[in-house]
C-alpha cells in the first residue's frame, strides 16, 4: 500500500528542497521526522510538514501504522516562476525570477 502527500507552489526553488528531500529518501518515517526536526533549513520545515501529512493520510485513510512505514519516494519537483525586474544602469532593466517548488513524498509498509 502506497500513500502520497504533496505541498504544491511553495516559494522556495527546488533546488534547495532537493538538498533536504534527499536525506530522508528510504529512512523509515519516524527516523526521516527526527532527521527533519534537527536541520537546520527552511526547506526542512515543509518537507517535514509534508511527511506528517503523509503519515496522517497512511493513518486515517488506510489503517496502517505509523511504526511500519518508509519513506519510499520523496520528490521536488520544478513549479511556475513569478518573473520580475530590477532596474539596472544605464536603463536597462535586469530579470529577477522567483522559483516556486511542488514537493511530494510517498510512503508505504512494505
Amino acid at each position: 500500500m502506497e500513500v502520497q502527500a504533496i505541498t504544491k507552489n511553495v516559494r522556495m526553488s527546488a533546488q534547495k528542497m532537493r538538498e533536504v528531500v534527499r536525506q530522508i529518501q528510504g529512512l523509515p518515517a519516524l527516523e526521516a521526522q527526527a532527521v527533519l526536526a534537527v536541520v537546520p533549513r527552511k526547506s526542512a520545515r515543509v518537507v517535514a510538514k509534508t511527511l506528517k501529512s503523509a503519515i496522517a493520510n497512511a493513518e486515517n485513510n488506510n489503517g496502517a501504522k505509523a511504526e511500519t512505514l518508509r519513506v519510499k519516494e520523496a520528490v521536488a519537483g520544478q513549479a511556475t516562476s513569478i518573473k520580475r525586474f530590477i532596474p539596472k544602469a544605464r536603463g536597462s532593466a535586469g530579470p529577477i525570477i522567483k522559483r516556486s517548488c511542488h514537493v511530494k513524498i510517498i510512503v508505504s509498509d512494505e
